[in-house]
């Protein structure tokens, strides 16, 4: 396969497609480490704003944050396959790039918010960034490497995914606590942590505008009408390995979200209740998600190896079990911020980052060349719905019933799509790949 001649450029143990330099694959990887940590940073920031900007009452947090999370997912189901078309017509460049900048815009404006309503507009310009830098780093994800390298591609991101959001997130979570024992106000605290994000990401965004390969894998009589594009990311789920991806993308994309909005939130809320100020529940609430994406960077290489070896189907199906096996394990948990609550942040790391690599490297082997940045735009909308409906759901049941809510109706969601490809798998008995 051309894709895998021995003349190709290589990063480290990766061979790169055809026409791919290494730094194109190097700017990629530097990319990967701040992509997710940029936009995982919200629920972060979030949590501080609400108690110190806003001062929400903690019995009304989970509902106010899962509602965020409702409009954010509205606008990126609206925009998921308008902007995976139009990267399959202008190249990825461009959009990852402007992605930065979206969010730099979002974070500037976040801490000035004076009510709910207008965190909400906020949080819909956070999303319109969302969409662009998720876009722009799965599809470039599938660009780069020759097949036999996709699964170790696919773990190197993970790794470097979860290194920056364990690094990053725990500078700029604890950078309000320390603000304020510099002499800071509380509010003056939270404006500048969330002005040093901003400016993060418009750096990334001049670095993606210089390193990234130009136009599209295409040739230009070779793409198709735009209207098609956004069609056919639909049309290919006719095929039941896409249309698994789809589901699992449903529930993996939920994962992250209820990760990441409601572990911090949990934490922050518990320390509240024991009577820590806001930057030091925020604090000690970073500390859990730190666990958890410590574990998912350390699984990250082992689970790659494991995705190249297998069939994928049988992978992402393993990858959902071990998702579940996470998730529902966080019903044991008593007081979040005790020390041994640690080992069940680490096996919800390890679930989380499986069902992500899994669900990755499924749709990145089966997404058509000609029509890839539509399918993971399919793929993105599917995750888009699932965070709208868990995180909706599960807001409400955080404050109604139990912190653990939204993570029960995941983890049960998870058992439902490995049972899925455990029947996909059966149905294709003799496939090795």
């Amino acid at each position: 396969m051309t894709s895998e001649q021995p003349n190709n450029h290589k990063i480290g143990p990766i061979i790169l497609a055809p026409s791919v330099l290494p730094m194109h694959g190097w700017t990629f990887l530097a990319a990967a480490f701040f992509s997710i940590s940029m936009i995982t940073f919200v629920s972060i920031g979030q949590a501080y704003i609400l108690n110190q900007h806003l001062g929400i009452p903690t019995h009304m947090q989970g509902t106010i944050s899962g509602d965020l999370v409702f409009w954010t997912e509205i606008v990126t189901m609206l925009l998921f396959g308008p902007v995976g078309a139009i990267m399959d017509r202008i190249g990825r460049k461009p959009v990852y790039a402007s992605g930065f900048l979206v969010l730099a815009l979002a974070y500037m404006l976040y801490p000035t918010a004076k009510s709910v309503s207008e965190l909400t507009v906020y949080r819909m310009i956070y999303a319109v960034g969302v969409v662009a830098v998720t876009s722009g780093l799965a599809t470039v994800m599938v660009d780069y490497p020759a097949e036999r390298s996709r699964g170790k591609l696919i773990a190197i991101t993970g790794f470097l995914s979860g290194l920056g959001i364990v690094i990053l997130n725990q500078f700029y979570g604890s950078l309000p606590k320390k603000l304020v024992s510099m002499g800071f106000g509380g509010i003056e605290a939270g404006f500048w942590t969330h002005a040093a994000i901003a400016s993060t990401c418009i750096l990334i965004s001049v670095g993606l505008a210089i390193g990234l390969k130009g136009g599209t894998p295409m040739r230009h009589e070779e793409r198709l009408p735009l209207l098609k594009l956004l069609a056919s990311g639909f049309v290919h789920a006719r095929n039941p390995r896409i249309l698994l991806s789809y589901a699992a993308a449903f529930v993996a994309r939920g994962d992250q979200a209820i990760i990441g909005t409601f572990v911090p939130l949990w934490g922050t809320t518990a320390g509240i209740a024991m009577g820590m100020n806001p930057a030091e529940a925020v604090k000690r609430g970073t500390i859990m998600f730190i666990i958890s994406q410590s574990a998912a960077l350390l699984w990250a290489p082992v689970m790659g190896l494991l995705i190249d070896k297998w069939n994928r189907v049988t992978a992402l199906t393993v990858s959902m079990g071990l998702a579940a096996a996470g998730y529902l394990s966080l019903l044991l948990i008593g007081n979040p911020l005790e020390s041994w609550s640690a080992v069940f942040f680490v096996l919800l790391g390890i679930g989380q980052i499986s069902a992500f690599l899994g669900s990755q490297s499924l749709i990145g082997q089966e997404a058509p060349k000609e029509a890839r940045g539509a399918v993971i735009g399919a793929f993105n909308i599917s995750g888009a719905v699932g965070i709208l409906l868990i995180t909706m759901a599960g807001g409400r049941m955080f404050d109604g019933i139990s912190p653990k809510a939204p993570f029960l109706i995941v983890g049960v969601i998870n058992l439902f799509v490995m049972v899925a490809g455990i029947f996909v798998r059966r149905g294709e008995a003799g496939r090795t790949s």
